[in-house]
């Protein structure tokens, strides 16, 4: 029946050959030259992070630093001048003042009371009008209400209020105010990945009457120089592909290793992170091969006999996959042993982890195959369990710290191996936002019943209130992923910050109601903006 001649009933990419074949206009400066201008421009941030006279200066230079994409230039002075603002009791009455430190400091686990906010309300309880006056303050709080963890009603109520009172304005709102107001609207600062946003933002603060020229000449080159690294592995990665494609066959799976690279670039952008980068990305792409295997190339019998060879994992179980995938099976062997010589050469872990967690996944993969050969409409909790061990974030949070090795905390391999709470919502935001997306087009008969279904079927209510439902489950899993900054000690916070990361993808693949991972030319002009386009300088 299956075969990897198959015809794939998936979009094409858009970067099939792209990469391979793209070659950057040669910059107006050499690359030489940019990483001299660049050392020279960070010693003089440095010197602006000494100057700071007060709290107000910090934490706009924080700011601004991280909004422009810069951040991972000055982890230290960024956690030094937080660490002093967190020492220092406010006595600010200004709603921007108080908000920005709010959010600032809770995203870098420093924990602040929501009373912080008491001094804008009234004695009912309710935030004082005139507080509606300033669009910038309410801005910034609109953004300070999403770093809210669970118990904090009041945070809701100022998510609302401001909200409310921006949509109201927006339309009357100049810029650049009025392009960040639409933007949070549509997802605010806390969830929006800061790369994204440095692309946005760099034009926009330009236009500042107090923009710093020295900030802004440094991200730009910063984000073109970087560029330069990544179209090089991009160009790597897709000949990977092209040689591996060749190899197995298998075309009935989606063309995605682009868009693996991009979930990559997530979690770890910075130039000296190539090794996990790319590792990480092909691990992904080896992922979507099975996932696809399983969903549209193989029957039940066929992708069990696969699932049994991949639980033995040595080259004798060949023997039991079908003709078709004995190619994809021996070369995921040679895969996994090629990552592993590469992490051992980099004094990183063995790849035995990585391998436990692949072998999950796959034993996931069947049993979402058999509920769907028995026509079984599972209960929502079961649904939602085996959906978040399916999507593969856990198994890939695992992959990261693996990739990473001692760049990561001292105990950060033993934390993800346990399955924390902000892992396991990182992993259900991505289930029930992939769902929700695909709830949103006609089902595939060989799709098994997804989570907004079985909540529907099970609680006998309307698609409608199934999809308030979903959404109301998945605000509760970003609390709980704020909740991690504070729950886990200042020590694991670079671990965590990593798989938060990676949870901010969630909106980037499955925003709007779209799978634009399956549906990739929704991710066109993000790639490009990232990868192709350099910022003019």
């Amino acid at each position: 029946m299956a075969s990897g001649s198959m015809v794939s009933v998936f979009q094409p990419s858009a970067w099939s050959e792209f990469f391979s074949r793209y070659e950057r206009k040669p910059p107006k400066r050499s690359g030489e030259w940019m990483k001299i201008r660049i050392g020279k421009l960070k010693e003089d941030v440095q010197m602006l992070f000494k100057n700071c006279s007060n709290s107000l200066e910090r934490m706009n230079l924080v700011d601004a630093v991280q909004r422009l994409g810069i951040e991972h230039l000055f982890e230290i002075q960024i956690e030094t001048a937080l660490s002093d603002i967190h020492e220092n009791e406010p006595s600010s009455s200004n709603l921007h003042e108080v908000a920005l430190r709010f959010r600032l400091l809770r995203e870098h686990g420093l924990w602040v009371s929501p009373d912080v906010f008491k001094k804008f309300k009234g004695e009912d309880g309710t935030f004082n009008e005139y507080i509606t006056n300033d669009p910038k303050g309410l801005l910034c709080l609109y953004n300070a209400s999403y770093v809210l963890t669970h118990g904090e009603p009041e945070l809701e109520e100022a998510t609302s209020f401001a909200r409310h009172h921006l949509k109201s304005m927006a339309p009357s709102l100049r810029s650049p105010l009025a392009e960040q107001v639409k933007r949070a609207l549509h997802v605010p600062l806390p969830r929006t990945y800061r790369r994204l946003e440095a692309l946005s933002y760099m034009p926009e603060y330009e236009q500042e009457a107090e923009h710093n020229p020295i900030l802004l000449e440094l991200a730009k080159l910063e984000f073109n120089l970087l560029q330069a690294v990544h179209l090089k592995e991009l160009k790597a990665i897709s000949e990977w592909y092209s040689d591996l494609k060749g190899y197995v066959g298998l075309s009935f799976a989606r063309d995605r290793v682009v868009e693996c690279y991009l979930w990559g670039y997530f979690l770890f952008y910075e130039e000296e992170h190539a090794l996990p980068r790319m590792i990480f990305a092909k691990l992904f792409f080896l992922h979507i091969l099975l996932d696809d295997t399983n969903d549209v190339g193989a029957t039940l019998e066929e992708y069990g006999k696969l699932d049994a060879a991949i639980q033995r994992w040595e080259e004798s179980a060949v023997s039991l996959v079908p003709g078709y995938l004995k190619k994809f099976y021996n070369k995921l062997l040679i895969c996994f042993k090629e990552f592993d010589d590469e992490l051992r050469l980099n004094g990183r872990y063995s790849i035995d982890h990585i391998k436990k967690e692949f072998q999950q996944l796959s034993s996931c993969y069947l049993q979402e195959a058999e509920w769907l050969h028995k026509n079984h409409k599972p209960r929502f909790e079961d649904r939602l369990h085996l959906g978040a061990m399916s999507i593969g974030a856990i198994e890939l949070c695992v992959y990261a710290m693996v990739c990473m090795g001692d760049e990561m905390p001292e105990g950060a391999l033993e934390w993800v191996l346990g399955y924390p709470d902000v892992v396991m919502a990182c992993a259900r935001i991505g289930r029930l936002m992939n769902d929700l997306a695909a709830s949103s087009k006609p089902r595939n008969n060989r799709d098994v019943a997804n989570c907004m279904e079985c909540y529907a079927s099970e609680h006998k209510v309307t698609e409608e209130v199934a999809f308030a439902a979903i959404d109301s489950m998945i605000e509760d899993e970003w609390k709980t992923t704020n909740q991690a900054r504070f729950k886990h000690g200042h020590d694991l916070l670079p671990a965590v910050q990593r798989v938060i990361n990676f949870t901010l993808s969630g909106p980037v693949y499955y925003g709007d109601r779209k799978d634009a991972f399956t549906f990739s030319s929704h991710l066109e002009d993000i790639i490009k903006s990232l990868f192709v386009n350099p910022i003019p300088i």
